[in-house]
């Protein structure tokens, strides 16, 4: 017996309207090999940098390099795959939005759309399950919150669990430009890794150049950065100083505020997620505000969403008045 039209009319509706699952399926084989290779790699030449600083190789072109790229890929991620893919504090320009991915995926801590999916999953369930990286997973005891500060830094990149871009990140997976730099990510990887090195041996004229540039400047700051990043996902939700009312355990810590450009005034930003400013009190440096009102002040950001005097004094107000 056929079903009735409007049965199955209402059934394709039913389906349409159901949200997608909150994972889809598990990372492969050579993903999570490739997830291994970006995380360790670059951490043994971290902690390889004081014995080879004492005596070899480091000098000031390394370290303006260094500078420049750890710049350059950390902005890259501050300001566009959090605070603009992730969060829409502002409207971009074609060439800033694809500029920003491309900047933002040199900082090898995985293609875009992941990231961004990750993070807006983070933002849903922050410190409770379903959260990516919480350090709190595992309960509150000494021993649990040493385990998950270990897995909030970097433990969870291990995980085969992989979270769903359908349900996180839609719009990114529609937008073709964007989808093209996703797929280059491995190219890109090449690039930010191989660029510092050809700066450094043209600059020198030397292959000694070339080689401790692709140390410092290539290895070692994509180890820094990494670090910085997790640590806001790790410290950032454990230990620090917490004026706004939030849902989780965000927490400001200022000692990261210069390293992390402003991200890890992270009670902030968690009491308002779409702020274009994460370091909204007196005193708090936030150097990617900074440059996105350089981009505004340009006309290559607009409808940027700087934060509101009443909203904060609101949010602050309740904070404080906790008991």
């Amino acid at each position: 017996m056929s079903t009735p039209v409007h049965n199955r009319t209402d059934h394709a509706a039913r389906q349409q309207s159901a949200p997608e699952p909150l994972l889809a399926g598990n990372k492969t084989r050579s993903q999570i090999f490739l997830v291994k290779l970006f995380a360790i790699v670059p951490a043994v030449a971290l902690a390889a940098t004081v014995p080879l600083a004492w005596g070899w190789g480091l000098g000031w072109i390394d370290i303006a390099l260094a500078a420049f790229f750890y710049a350059l890929t950390s902005l890259g991620v501050t300001i566009g795959f959090h605070r603009y893919f992730t969060h829409g504090a502002f409207t971009a320009t074609r060439g800033l939005r694809i500029a920003l991915a491309v900047a933002g995926s040199m900082a090898l801590q995985g293609p875009i759309i992941a990231w961004v999916a990750d993070h807006r999953r983070h933002h849903a369930y922050a410190d409770r399950d379903g959260d990516p990286h919480s350090p709190w997973r595992f309960g509150t005891s000494a021993r649990a919150l040493v385990k998950g500060f270990w897995y909030a830094h970097m433990g969870w990149l291990f995980e085969r669990e992989q979270t769903n871009a359908k349900r996180f990140a839609p719009e990114l997976l529609a937008d073709p430009g964007i989808r093209r730099v996703d797929r280059w990510f491995p190219a890109l990887t090449a690039v930010s890794l191989l660029l510092p090195a050809l700066a450094g041996g043209l600059i020198t004229l030397s292959w000694w150049g070339a080689a401790t540039a692709f140390f410092w400047a290539g290895l070692v700051r994509v180890a820094l950065l990494h670090h910085v990043t997790w640590s806001v996902n790790s410290i950032c939700h454990m230990i620090g100083d917490r004026p706004f009312t939030s849902r989780d355990k965000s927490a400001n810590f200022w000692p990261l505020a210069i390293l992390s450009m402003g991200e890890s005034w992270h009670n902030s930003h968690h009491a308002d997620p779409t702020c274009a400013r994460h370091g909204v009190r007196r005193g708090q440096i936030d150097i990617s505000a900074r440059v996105i009102r350089i981009f505004e002040k340009l006309g290559w950001a607009t409808k940027v969403r700087w934060p509101r005097p009443e909203r904060l004094a609101r949010k602050l107000k309740t904070a404080e008045n906790a008991p």
